[in-house]
């Protein structure tokens, strides 16, 4: 039973986080010590201090840290406003500063261990020649249990509720995992004539249908009985913080699977850091702590959400099947009309394989054939999918007339 290892992982870093302040003061004075003939020794301690103060995981949301953007030949300053929020998420928007009008754009982030921040670069390319919003999902940790539930179908009514607040004619993409429920979303308003239907939907490498071309993460979701998963993942938020007591996955849990995945790589790396600050080449050792500080940036996920998710998506795969529910009626993709329909997928994607995406396009048997686009990206993993450079270069250009065509 792990449902108190939670607790335990936080006590741990309670009672440790002195010798991380330590650390970090420690290094703070360093760096104000003029430097001669020991240069090599302060370097060591310098690496060793560091190293000591980032040895934890931080469960607050990064900065996006987008101040401006270029369109057309103009740079534009960017500001973050919260245009609606819930307990569980906030639809930010990125404003710019007496910027054109331009297409109104919801982009979809995964509730996926990580923050909507991931997508920073996504957001930067998309700014360009879009008026652009994010689902900026809060960490389930900091949010009372007083607040209810969360589960696959509140993830697609927040959608639903954040395109009302965008009105009429706004785009909706999706990145990875919520694929399921902005299709979801879409099909439901469109059956019910909403006036806030979005004028396109864009699936990226999302898992539409999980049958085709199983990959190593398909396969393990379907290795155990969702009871495993309930018993051997969810734990209690611990006592020290907002969400006391409320079930989630743990962060520290999937991030412990992430660098098992690559364990070889992620030492490297960290004994590069070490050797490039006490060498001082302090550009290179940006990169890796810039890498790592979103990397060890995780939050939890809410229990209900994620339990649904592997049953329905990824074990019983109910949407291409016909048989996904949404607030007891049924989700019905061939809905969807007036509406241009987009799916992209990258050739070397080990998480959510070609064709899976894909399938979205058979489902939508409403949508006319000239308003269905797809694009298979070559050379391109998961990420390389929505960031990159091949994202810039060859998959936006295409977003981007799309959205305009359906404007």
């Amino acid at each position: 039973m792990m449902s108190m290892m939670y607790q335990a992982y936080q006590n741990h870093m309670d009672l440790t986080a002195p010798w991380r302040t330590g650390a970090a003061a420690a290094l703070k004075y360093l760096n104000l010590v003029p430097q001669g003939a020991a240069d090599r020794v302060y370097g060591r301690l310098a690496a060793a201090l560091e190293l000591i103060s980032r040895s934890a995981l931080t469960y607050a949301r990064p900065d996006y840290a987008i101040g401006s953007v270029s369109a057309g030949n103009r740079e534009y300053q960017v500001t973050e406003e919260v245009a609606y929020a819930t307990p569980f998420g906030s639809l930010l928007h990125f404003r710019k500063v007496d910027g054109p009008e331009q297409p109104r754009l919801l982009l979809v982030a995964p509730m996926s261990g990580h923050f909507a921040t991931l997508l920073r670069g996504t957001v930067k390319t998309l700014l360009q020649d879009h008026d652009v919003y994010i689902t900026d999902w809060h960490n389930p940790r900091d949010i009372p249990r007083k607040e209810g539930r969360f589960g696959l179908e509140d993830y697609t009514d927040h959608l639903i509720d954040f395109l009302g607040q965008l009105g009429p004619r706004a785009h909706m993409v999706a990145i990875c995992q919520p694929s399921v429920s902005a299709l979801a979303a879409a099909a439901v308003m469109s059956e019910d004539n909403h006036p806030a239907r979005p004028a396109s939907l864009t699936l990226m490498a999302g898992p539409i249908d999980t049958r085709i071309l199983p990959t190593k993460v398909n396969e393990f979701a379907k290795s155990k009985p969702i009871k495993w998963f309930e018993d051997n993942l969810i734990n209690y938020v611990p006592m020290q913080c907002k969400g006391a007591l409320r079930q989630v996955y743990p962060g520290f849990v999937q991030l412990t699977a992430f660098v098992s995945m690559n364990l070889e790589r992620h030492i490297k790396q960290h004994i590069d850091l070490a050797d490039h600050l006490a060498k001082g080449e302090t550009a290179k050792a940006e990169v890796i702590k810039t890498f790592y500080d979103e990397y060890f940036a995780v939050m939890d996920l809410p229990a209900e959400f994620y339990i649904e998710t592997v049953r329905d998506v990824f074990q019983e795969h109910l949407l291409p099947q016909g048989m996904l529910m949404h607030r007891g009626r049924p989700v019905n993709p061939a809905a969807i009309r007036r509406m241009g329909l987009m799916t992209v997928e990258g050739e070397k994607d080990d998480i959510c394989s070609i064709g899976q995406t894909l399938a979205a396009q058979d489902l939508c048997t409403g949508v006319r054939t000239y308003r269905k686009v797809h694009h298979m990206q070559a050379g391109v993993g998961h990420y390389g999918v929505f960031s990159g450079k091949r994202w810039n270069n060859e998959i936006y250009p295409l977003l981007r007339d799309f959205v305009h065509v359906n404007s």
